[in-house]
């Protein structure tokens, strides 16, 4: 397993880390606890979670996620060797349930959640804090196009940042980082801590696939050059580019057969991009999900690449990627494929 340093930090995280927000919905607590023990075997040392995890969010399932993780952390006694991230919720009409039915990113609301966190973790301390997406209207979860919208931005970033560091400040966050990101938001963020308004940022936790390199255009220069690595999240696309969806298949129990109103993924064109990558990766013998996986962990503004399963099958396989090198011909026809298919999934 490949070690690198998250942000300016000395703290050094796997190149893939373990996500886990199929448990308490699509997976036990014994499942999950079964992915940990395998993940942390092979290596993985860096695990990624949220206050409102599982997903989708329910009220009956709410924390459920980090209560899993907390339960594993205390009968392997092993919180000194792992990497905990995870990120309180923004506003979101859909979560009625979460501190009065308005999440917000200033201190008040910031310090409750991580404390709920820490309890149900078990831990008195994160490694990486991340703001789960931007409070104020912004280009994420595949929105395009922008205009200012009535209520205004919500809390401010300078009194946002300012609360994460009275967090750091408390001892209970080490690092802090941002997701659902813009190039201007991630820039802000920077300039203020530049200016002495809170923690400098360390990573980005952003969507990346072969089905949506967008994060390419801005955020890969200002990841690259201010060393705020990229924790790409849906890097399979939400298992489509393993191949399983092709054709109009509907596998039981899958993700997307589960729970169909998950179109950003399946649209036509990203099924022709995907029927592609497939067809790439069959004519060199391998795994479509861990060429896939391969590819994005080798980005160079890349940190660490988030896997989610539902299967032991399907995690062997996902941190199998990791020692997968692509040569030089197979990565010539992924950008072949890319420059028919640039964006087909938003």
């Amino acid at each position: 397993m490949d070690y690198r340093q998250l942000g300016r930090t000395d703290i050094k995280v796997s190149a893939i880390c373990l996500g886990s927000m199929t448990w308490g919905e699509q997976n036990s607590e014994d499942e999950g606890h079964r992915q940990l023990d395998f993940a942390f075997d092979k290596g993985v040392n860096f695990i990624d979670t949220a206050e409102m995890y599982p997903v989708p969010p329910r009220a009956e399932t709410y924390g459920r996620t980090e209560e899993i993780i907390g339960s594993w952390l205390r009968a392997r006694g092993n919180r000194d060797r792992v990497v905990i991230a995870t990120k309180p919720a923004g506003p979101d009409e859909r979560l009625v349930y979460v501190r009065d039915g308005k999440p917000r990113l200033d201190h008040d609301q910031m310090s409750r959640a991580l404390d709920a966190s820490l309890a149900r973790l078990g831990t008195d301390y994160v490694d990486l804090y991340q703001l789960h997406w931007p409070e104020r209207p912004a280009n994420r979860f595949g929105r395009l196009g922008f205009e200012v919208e009535e209520g205004g931005d919500g809390t401010p970033l300078e009194e946002t940042l300012a609360a994460l560091r009275r967090l750091v400040a408390s001892g209970k966050v080490r690092h802090v980082g941002i997701s659902n990101e813009t190039p201007w938001g991630t820039m802000r963020f920077l300039a203020l801590a530049e200016a002495g308004k809170g923690p400098r940022i360390v990573s980005i936790q952003n969507p990346y696939s072969l089905l949506n390199r967008s994060f390419e255009v801005g955020l890969a220069e200002i990841a690259t050059r201010e060393q705020v690595g990229l924790l790409p999240y849906s890097p399979l696309a939400m298992g489509v580019l393993s191949g399983k969806y092709l054709g109009g298949a509907t596998p039981e129990g899958a993700r997307l057969s589960r729970w169909r109103h998950y179109k950003r993924y399946r649209t036509p064109a990203a099924q022709a991009a995907t029927a592609a990558y497939v067809d790439i990766a069959r004519q060199n013998g391998l795994d479509p999900a861990q060429m896939a996986l391969a590819y994005v962990t080798s980005r160079p503004f890349v940190t660490a690449t988030i896997i989610g399963a539902t299967t032991m099958a399907q995690l062997e396989t996902d941190i199998g990627a990791a020692d997968l090198v692509l040569s030089d011909k197979i990565r010539a026809d992924i950008e072949a494929v890319h420059r028919l298919y640039t964006y087909p999934a938003p």
